[in-house]
């Protein structure tokens, strides 16, 4: 909010002159990625709205966040102006950019950081203990029918897929992680007593192909860290990497499909928006990326605490993915 209103004047501008995203990038000199994050918050906050393709001031907006109203908050709002954070957001939304992780030497990109075992431990234990709660929620919510193999890219601690194989009895499970994460996966894996229903198959999601012989594949909050291109190139690579009729499934923090909400998911897209290559997307973006590949059947359905699990099959008789 401080970025917008004393960096950039942005409700002022857009109550003179509605636009739609790409005209909002040019007249501010703004990059595409941050300032879809930065619509969908202001959209999910009631600031704005989207009328026949252009974002408009709302009535809550015009009267306090626009320079000419006689309520303006606008030197209220600049007395933070020049603190690191809002500096820090007002150059990603130019840029389009990521600043990395808080904390990180140099605040280098967060994947590069995971090269170091010692981060690696303490980012590993960080989103493990997330899992602890999320994992069984999503595990209750995964319909999984005849399917016996799992294949949790990305995963971590192993947390979901553990916490999978506990709600399915018949399944077994691997993931698939980078060194030095795989060595910490199989230790928490061991902890969490499936050391003999899952194990770890040490490999780079981007450079590598996707291990065969699984008819499940799960992304649990990996595709948020990265930007369309890749999301679209690992959905085509799971496509291709299961067998006909085999699922997808990606548990995340997803966007309603009108981008305007949850709140609590348009203020997190901020956070990933700084630290990542990418953003909360929303239910619509990941249908189209899973359609491209050529999925189908695809479902969404909300796990806890502002998840959800978006599910789609390969079909029994492939066509050709939409290009």
């Amino acid at each position: 909010m401080s970025a917008a209103v004393a960096g950039l004047d942005f409700f002022s501008r857009l109550a003179e002159k509605p636009m739609n995203p790409l005209a909002i990038c040019a007249s501010l000199s703004l990059a595409e990625r941050p300032v879809d994050v930065m619509l969908t918050l202001f959209s999910a906050m009631g600031l704005i709205h989207l009328v026949h393709g252009k974002y408009r001031v709302t009535k809550l907006a015009r009267e306090f966040l626009v320079a000419r109203s006689p309520f303006f908050l606008g030197p209220y709002i600049a007395s933070i102006a020049d603190r690191p954070d809002c500096q820090d957001l007002l150059t990603v939304l130019r840029s389009g950019k990521p600043l990395g992780l808080p904390g990180v030497s140099a605040r280098a990109p967060w994947a590069a950081a995971m090269r170091s075992e010692s981060f690696a431990e303490d980012f590993t234990r960080m989103m493990h203990c997330r899992g602890v709660f999320h994992g069984p929620a999503l595990a209750k919510r995964l319909h999984l029918g005849q399917r016996r193999r799992l294949l949790d890219i990305g995963g971590g601690s192993g947390v979901y897929a553990c916490s999978i194989l506990a709600n399915h009895p018949s399944l077994t499970a691997s993931v698939f992680e980078k060194p030095p994460v795989d060595e910490i996966t199989r230790r928490y894996i061991s902890r969490m007593g499936f050391a003999k229903r899952a194990d770890v198959i040490s490999g780079d999601m981007f450079a590598d192909p996707l291990p065969a012989g699984y008819d499940v594949h799960l992304f649990s909050n990996v595709l948020h860290d990265w930007p369309d291109a890749t999301v679209r190139e690992l959905s085509r690579k799971s496509f291709s990497a299961l067998p006909r009729d085999g699922m997808i499934a990606i548990h995340d923090s997803h966007i309603n499909r009108k981008k305007t909400g949850p709140l609590a998911v348009a203020a997190y897209s901020v956070l990933l928006m700084a630290s990542t290559e990418g953003k909360c997307y929303s239910i619509s973006e990941i249908e189209k990326f899973l359609r491209y590949a050529g999925f189908a059947d695809i479902r969404c359905r909300e796990t806890a605490a502002d998840r959800s699990v978006i599910t789609a099959r390969k079909p029994t008789r492939t066509s050709a993915a939409i290009t």
